[in-house]
């Protein structure tokens, strides 16, 4: 076999193929990658979402008999919404980051790298695959940058130069010995532009990310997010993209050949006060297609509920004083108490003083005295000065 032609024919069949960019990485261990993540992991970094095993993660002999190489993929995505709604007081709306606008990614990925692996198979019938898409062992990122799709940027995200960050990573082990591919030898260079927008500081140098603090992580978690950090939130419902959207190699990069992965506006941008309500089989008939719906939809909902607080919408408070008063869901009263107390005035805090008669659960009840005391005097004003810096997302 003419391997090298091989590899010649399956890039020029990529398009064909529904993917925008192919490259082979050698599967020899990750090495310096391994030194990065004991150190991420001893700092406290780590999101708790990836593989806890290091050595799955970073040697493919352990995933795969005999791996030769290593093909790495990757699908283009929009960045921009065409003629999108917009919030206004009254009808607020929240946003889920660009990752979350289309078909769950994770989905089109793999059907991708099923065509691409019965293309191989039909050309090397002795070949064998084994493919990942960000929930695999491998680091998705690590595998593109060795293949060359890109380089790694001061983001943490792997930046390509015909699209930018905007695209989705996934790969494939195999025993075929494909040519590799050389590195991009583009970098971020001195700039800093993401390091210095990040809301939270998550990004603590070029390249590290402390995940604990990462917007789109805790967008992701079930629990109680802290004051400091929902402040932060903005009127994110999912994820974040505040680091790449400063990028300067992003600038004008758009992609919408992918039919699957179009935004729907209203999906991605919905009204805030109609998420409150939504039922479970609501939730999965609208977002369940999507990468957004994997944690359920008490993130989301916790999400919009401190949208709100954010907005500081006085329209807004009879739907958060339903949720403080009738929502199962500690977390989610918890929050609504915390969203009357950011908005303010006589009705949030009526609300707030009739549930802390009723209210049992502790973590509830020192949400609402934490409210309560915003209010300085018996004006029925609340005391906060409203700060800057919000971090809305879009």
């Amino acid at each position: 076999m003419d391997w090298q032609q091989l590899k010649n024919d399956m890039k020029a069949a990529a398009v064909e193929l529904g993917i925008d960019k192919i490259g082979i990485a050698p599967a020899a261990p990750f090495t310096e990658l391994r030194v990065r993540l004991e150190r991420h992991r001893e700092l406290g970094y780590e999101s708790g979402f990836e593989e806890p095993d290091l050595n799955k993660r970073t040697e493919p002999s352990l995933l795969f008999e005999d791996p030769q190489s290593i093909i790495a993929i990757a699908i283009a995505y929009p960045s921009k919404l065409q003629d999108p709604p917009k919030s206004a007081p009254g009808a607020r709306r929240g946003i889920l980051s660009r990752s979350a606008w289309g078909e769950d990614y994770h989905a089109v990925l793999r059907e991708r790298l099923r065509r691409l692996e019965a293309w191989l198979q039909e050309r090397v019938p002795e070949g064998r695959f084994l493919s990942m898409v960000d929930t695999g062992a491998l680091s998705d990122r690590a595998v593109a940058q060795r293949a060359g799709i890109g380089w790694s940027g001061s983001n943490c995200a792997i930046i390509t130069p015909e699209w930018g960050s905007w695209v989705y990573l996934g790969e494939m082990i195999t025993n075929l010995p494909l040519p590799p591919d050389q590195p991009v030898t583009e970098s971020c260079g001195n700039c800093t532009a993401c390091i210095d927008a990040c809301p939270t500081d998550a990004l603590v140098a070029p390249g590290q990310l402390n995940s604990q603090r990462c917007i789109s992580y805790v967008t992701q978690t079930k629990g109680l997010v802290t004051d400091e950090l929902m402040r932060k939130i903005g009127n994110r419902l999912y994820g974040c993209d505040t680091c790449q959207t400063v990028c300067p190699e992003n600038k004008g990069k758009h992609a919408a050949h992918h039919a699957e992965l179009v935004p729907d506006n209203e999906k991605v941008k919905p009204l805030l006060v109609p998420l409150l309500t939504m039922g479970n089989r609501e939730f999965k008939e609208r977002y369940g297609a999507s990468a957004s719906a994997w944690r359920g939809r008490k993130p989301i909902q916790r999400n919009a509920v401190i949208a709100l607080g954010n907005f500081k919408d006085t329209a807004s408070v009879p739907a958060l004083e339903e949720v403080l008063r009738g929502d199962p869901r500690f977390e989610l009263r918890a929050t609504a108490a915390w969203a009357l107390g950011r908005i303010g005035g006589d009705s949030a805090k009526a609300a707030l003083v009739k549930s802390r008669d009723s209210e049992k659960d502790i973590a509830v009840q020192e949400a609402l005295g934490a409210a309560l005391a915003a209010w300085g005097d018996e004006s029925g004003q609340s005391a906060q000065a409203p700060e800057r810096g919000a971090g809305r997302g879009e």
